[in-house]
């Protein structure tokens, strides 16, 4: 399966030291240079040999995407239209909806943590959102709510 990331799902999953769960679903993950550098501007150091940097070549469609997203998420579209990733990894409401009308499968940190728990890699979700809000990854309240929810895990009262 080949999956590509922006800097958001792997940032917060490190920042839980839960990185490992993105392996554990993927195998290897692929992000552009513009994401590893602004997962090194924000303190990301340590790159796992699974996690593998790869340039888009379409530099123009690059600068096209990037007229309306930020660099690094317009970097990663477009390697994933490049490389036919069946998965994009991006929280980002913008870049999701540009990278969906472009007919690629794109997954928010959510629903990656749906997959690890479907796939038995996790065994809760709660605990791992709970680290998540606790390191400033932000979800409306009915959002948590509501995700719990559907992966049949009660909500905290």
């Amino acid at each position: 399966m080949i999956v590509v990331s922006d800097t958001s799902p792997i940032l917060n999953l490190a920042r839980i030291d839960s990185l490992d769960l993105l392996h554990r679903l993927f195998g290897v993950v692929l992000v552009p240079p513009e994401v590893a550098r602004e997962l090194a501007n924000q303190g990301f150091d340590g790159k796992p040999n699974w996690l593998s940097i790869r340039a888009p070549e379409n530099r123009y469609r690059v600068i096209e995407l990037a007229i309306e997203l930020d660099s690094g998420e317009s970097e990663a579209i477009v390697l994933a239209e490049e490389v036919g990733a069946e998965l994009l990894l991006i929280d980002e409401r913008r870049g999701t909806a540009v990278a969906r009308q472009l007919g690629l499968t794109a997954l928010g940190l959510l629903a990656v943590l749906a997959r690890a728990k479907r796939e038995g890699v996790i065994d809760q979700c709660g605990p791992y959102l709970n680290r998540l809000i606790a390191v400033g990854f932000w979800l409306a309240p009915t959002l948590c709510e509501n995700f719990l929810r559907s992966v049949d895990e009660r909500p905290a009262d």
